[in-house]
């Protein structure tokens, strides 16, 4: 069987079992022999469809039930699969077919503001139901969280990455303050709590928006915190501080550089702004297909180069860059874990298809974060070196 022998040279570490449409079954690596971890292809034509482009027919047949797992969960044999990997591809052919699908879409593919608020929709406006199967109760964070200890809640370490962020952008009272791709407003709510500062947050999901004018005038703070259903291409005025966390991924390589010199639009002279994204530590490169194709069109995850350029063709300093390692693969295995005790639910509201496709995204970025090139960038931006304290970094962390 080819699919076996291609399994065969992934695992070094480790192995499953695999079993064709006909019950044959073929030993790809050392697999646990007491309980193997087993992997079931009822469909015949996978044979040759997982060798020409395995990123996108996997998924696609796992949606279809035509992949079936047992001794095991679809986490444990992607983090087996990715372990073995590294940052390597699955294969040759593969490999191609993402380069040749990334260039069409770098030739075809236009974020312009029409274009994003499509994109925008297609995920964030499913419905609000959705995200409370998944999210953390308390701030409905879709992002990375900061995992300061492994017994933590998820709402533990969602309120430690907003603390996080507040600390570097280094508020003072009376500031104003811009939040770029908002979500449903908790960072602006936090930030208007934890200072004196007025908040602009800004968004392209009609549900977002009506949830932050709802929430803001619940939480009594409608007089602190104003929201804009508005791209960011066309926002005026300035600002003392810019935060904008997990919305650069949608941003796309064309407008990098428009992202961020709207940013020094934007900014005051002495302002500090900082950005959180998903970033790649693999030169720039083609998109996961499956993940460009049903959960985020139009997203492209940056390289730390696509970064740097950006950054310094728009005259900014790079003030501080960290990196968090080890953070978003614990978040996505929080979200997988809460998504499947909801999973029943989940089913009723949508189908089958739709939760096999929500734990195939939650799942293999968990395990890209753990073994392969993801992980996730904080840029703290400014125009002057005095903008931020001669003592670096004292003040996040104190």
């Amino acid at each position: 069987m080819l699919v076996a022998k291609l399994f065969s040279k992934i695992y070094k570490k480790g192995g499953i079992v695999l079993e064709d449409h006909s019950g044959q079954k073929y030993i790809c690596g050392k697999p646990d022999f007491n309980n193997p971890l087993t992997l079931k292809i009822l469909n015949k034509k996978l044979n040759w469809k997982l060798l020409i482009n395995p990123d996108l027919s996997f998924p696609e047949a796992y949606m279809k039930g035509e992949i079936k797992i047992s001794n095991g969960t679809l986490l444990d044999f992607l983090n087996l699969t990715f372990e073995n990997l590294g940052r390597g591809e699955i294969n040759k052919s593969g490999y191609f077919i993402k380069k040749i699908l990334h260039l069409w879409r770098f030739l075809t593919n236009y974020n312009l503001p029409i274009k994003s608020k499509k994109n925008v929709e297609h995920h964030y406006d499913r419905g609000e139901d959705l995200y409370d199967l998944f999210l953390d109760k308390k701030h409905r964070q879709y992002s990375c969280a900061y995992w300061k200890s492994s017994n933590e809640t998820l709402e533990d370490a969602q309120q430690n990455k907003i603390n996080h962020i507040i600390k570097k952008l280094n508020l003072r009272p009376g500031q104003k303050v811009l939040d770029i791709g908002c979500g449903w407003g908790s960072m602006c709510f936090e930030i208007a709590k934890q200072s004196e500062c007025e908040v602009t947050g800004i968004t392209l999901s009609k549900n977002q928006y009506e949830h932050c004018k709802k929430k803001a005038k619940e939480l009594k703070l409608d007089n602190q915190c104003h929201f804009e259903l508005v791209d960011y291409r066309h926002l005026k005025g300035k600002f003392h501080r810019i935060v904008s966390v997990g919305m650069l991924e949608h941003v796309g390589r064309k407008f990098y550089k428009t992202f961020f010199k709207k940013i020094n639009d934007l900014m005051t002279d002495d302002g500090v702004s900082l950005v959180h994204t998903i970033g790649s530590t693999n030169p720039k490169g083609p998109p996961a297909p499956f993940i460009q194709k049903y959960i985020f069109p139009g997203g492209l995850v940056p390289s730390g180069s696509d970064l740097m350029d950006a950054v310094e063709k728009t005259g900014l300093v790079l003030s501080d860059m960290e990196s968090l390692i080890h953070h978003y693969d614990k978040t996505l295995e929080a979200w997988l874990d809460r998504f499947s005790q909801n999973r029943e639910k989940a089913k009723r509201i949508y189908s089958e298809n739709f939760c096999k496709m929500w734990e195939f995204y939650l799942a293999s970025c968990s395990a890209a974060f753990r073994y392969r090139d993801l992980l996730v960038y904080q840029l703290q931006i400014v125009k002057n070196y005095t903008a931020i304290p001669s003592n670096r970094r004292d003040y996040i962390y104190n």
